[in-house]
């Protein structure tokens, strides 16, 4: 590499790369040297080249790209959840409905009370109580801890950080949740990815994960997103007798659609497994604006992952916590979320059959999405589609190898369609492929 990258601390280095790229000198896509060989250029620690490295990534600048190396961040957009600012009908935004939320001004009225201080408890005590009971009945672990996060992805984020270096390697399911694949790469961590089929994580790309060194898992239970599957009881198993020898492998679970979901909670996490979390986010019932996800640990990973929080947001607001402590408790909420839950399951059901009668088939069983099969390449479709007024998203979006060939797949979010939109998608989608 001619580029004369300077300094001897963290800090230099990563100045160093970033006033390079501000000149120009560095570009989009541009490849830094590997950490070892940046450490002998430089004369430094590979330590001090990985904190470097990490610095650069967590601003933003450079992305962790596996074998390929790390990369200069460019300009262009990621693909992101959520809705689009189009005038197509967005049938791509993984969104709940917001007629389904519930309003939560009657709760409101029932959690104000006295100030919370600096220096309190940081989580607060029913919302603990009910969360702790909530999770063990299905991790019935003696040694858990509860902590509270600002949602799902900042809870994945932390147990990363506080477990994981740069260059790390974390197993992703594959297709993969986006979110969790920008967390990865922007940690600086390398993504291994897992194939996931009808049951959930293979078994065979778990062992082939473990055997590359992962020291981190993350993992959807249910509801896995895009492809809606969820973890069969007997492919658990299975996967925790391979995870046996490994206990100290970091497993989060993100069970995002717990109290929606038609399926059972089926675990990776073993009775005798040093290291997990259970991270579940209050996101897709009660609202993604609430930002709070309840995650239950061992004992060494809370106690890690309060010291990721104690320099920053410290504790997550207790009128937050104390708003999703009435709702969860609440009968008339409760049934509003099953509602829900039967809600989500009939339509995508009703969709599925339909596309089925096509000849078109889909995978899902779970979950706000359809991830369906086409016989033409999903890139080829969304155009074709976006020429009929449809917004939809490709399942190239949701891979780990982008030089994987296309993908086949859409991820759909039809639960909000009118009987009649659903019916013109479908013909839509049948268009599409000849």
């Amino acid at each position: 590499m001619d580029v004369k990258i300077t300094g001897t601390t963290a800090a230099e280095i990563a100045g160093s790369v970033r006033g390079l790229r501000e000149r120009g000198v560095l570009r989009p896509g541009d490849a830094l040297p590997p950490v070892r060989e940046l450490a002998g250029l430089l004369g430094i620690n590979r330590n001090t080249a990985v904190a470097a490295y990490r610095q650069l990534a967590q601003a933003g600048l450079v992305v962790s790209r596996g074998r390929a190396g790390t990369l200069i961040a460019g300009g262009d957009s990621v693909a992101q959840e959520g809705v689009a600012d189009t005038v197509l009908h967005d049938v791509g935004s993984g969104n709940p409905d917001p007629r389904l939320i519930p309003d939560p001004t009657a709760a409101l009225g029932r959690i104000v009370g006295r100030p919370v201080l600096y220096g309190e408890p940081v989580i607060d005590a029913g919302l603990e109580a009910w969360t702790r009971e909530w999770m063990h009945g299905d991790l019935p672990r003696d040694d858990m801890r509860i902590c509270v996060t600002s949602g799902a992805v900042d809870a994945v984020e932390r147990l990363l950080a506080q477990a994981l270096m740069r260059d790390d390697a974390v197993a992703l399911e594959d297709p993969c949740f986006l979110a969790s694949i920008h967390t990865v790469r922007l940690g600086g961590y390398r993504a291994v990815p897992v194939p996931v089929d009808d049951e959930g994580m293979t078994v065979e790309g778990l062992r082939a994960a473990l055997k590359a060194g992962v020291r981190a898992i993350i993992s959807t239970p249910r509801a896995q997103n895009p492809t809606g599957v969820s973890l069969s009881p007997a492919r658990a198993s299975a996967l925790r007798a391979e995870l046996a020898e490994h206990p100290y492998v970091l497993i989060i679970e993100d069970d995002h659609f717990s109290l929606l979901s038609s399926h059972a909670y089926a675990s990776l996490i073993g009775p005798e497994h040093r290291r997990f979390a259970l991270v579940r986010s209050v996101s897709k019932f009660l609202g993604p604006d609430m930002c709070l996800a309840l995650t239950a640990t061992d004992p060494t990973t809370a106690e890690r992952l309060a010291m990721r929080l104690s320099p920053g947001t410290t504790w997550v607001s207790h009128l937050l916590q104390r708003l999703a402590h009435a709702q969860l408790t609440d009968g008339g909420v409760r049934t509003q979320i099953s509602a829900a839950a039967a809600h989500y399951a009939g339509k995508n059901a009703a969709f599925a059959a339909a596309l089925a009668v096509r000849g078109i088939t889909t995978t899902s069983t779970d979950g706000l999405s359809l991830w369906v099969r086409l016989s033409i390449p999903a890139r080829v479709a969304t155009d074709r589609l976006m020429r009929r007024g449809w917004l939809a998203r490709p399942g190239d979006e949701f891979r780990l190898d982008e030089a994987a060939p296309p993908s086949h797949h859409l991820r759909l979010t039809v639960h909000d369609l009118s009987d009649d939109d659903a019916e013109r998608l479908i013909d839509d989608i049948a268009a599409a492929q000849r």
